[in-house]
């Protein structure tokens, strides 16, 4: 067997079953548990899988919702980076709530395995640590969105009112001179609860969403702690930032 047909076949298992150890696999490909190390080495580098304690977790996009087919590949590159950036302001033993967007589902796959309280209201951020030994997982109730999987609404609201968390990490669909803004009232209602329930509030958001609109206004610049972003961000909105009072954390991205 090839190696790539090999590691389709190997990526195929793990999703259908979200986790699987590394003798079972090593027995379904008929090959050595060195040789299944080596292939997720390679799948770990593309984003689809991880290496935890006890076997492997899939960690790819989510295929079956359309938000992810749709957004998953735009500026893929830029949310990878900004998420390796924004991991860095997670600290183990904290309790963080992530809300649903593309961005934060890189975030996410990055936080999986690590010793942290997650809280969360998408059904694909809490797939990614069902399974997670390390990390205590916390889904919130509501009125689940079947674009994007991602729970919101009055009931998810009366029971994030209840919650207290260290950081809550959010994505923007757009950012101007107003503030924030998503793409769902109802959305933006939930992450208004999000905030409030957080010490701190982080947005990830890749720079092509500066100085744009969208349908519902979140919350001004200055009532956000963290904001991390790609390189593209321009020396004015990087003033803009820091006038708010934002720590800007920026991502550089790789030649």
């Amino acid at each position: 067997m090839l190696a790539e047909e090999r590691r389709s076949r190997l990526l195929e298992f793990v999703r259908m079953r979200r986790f699987a150890a590394l003798p079972e696999l090593a027995a379904e490909l008929a090959v050595s548990e060195s040789t299944v190390r080596r292939d997720v080495e390679q799948l770990e580098s593309q984003g689809c899988a991880r290496r935890i304690h006890g076997g492997i977790l899939f960690t790819g996009p989510m295929p079956t919702i359309p938000h992810f087919e749709a957004s998953q590949s735009l500026e893929w590159a830029q949310k990878k980076a900004i998420a390796a950036k924004a991991v860095e302001l997670a600290i183990e033993g904290e309790t963080i709530l992530l809300d649903g967007g593309s961005t934060t589902y890189e975030v996410a796959r990055l936080l999986v395995d690590r010793p942290l309280h997650v809280v969360t209201t998408s059904l694909p951020v809490a797939n990614l640590f069902a399974v997670a030994a390390n990390s205590d997982l916390i889904f919130v109730g509501g009125n689940l969105c079947p674009r994007n999987g991602v729970v919101r609404g009055p009931i998810a609201n009366q029971t994030l009112s209840q919650l207290r968390v260290r950081k809550t990490i959010l994505s923007m669909a757009a950012i101007n001179d107003e503030g924030f803004f998503n793409n769902d009232l109802l959305l933006a209602e939930t992450e208004r609860v999000m905030m409030r329930a957080a010490d701190e509030v982080i947005v990830v958001a890749d720079s092509s969403k500066l100085g744009r609109q969208s349908l519902a206004h979140l919350c001004g610049l200055e009532e956000v702690a963290h904001f991390v972003v790609d390189d593209g961000i321009s020396p004015e909105w990087r003033e803009k930032f820091l006038a708010a009072g934002v720590k800007l954390h920026v991502a550089e991205m790789k030649d």
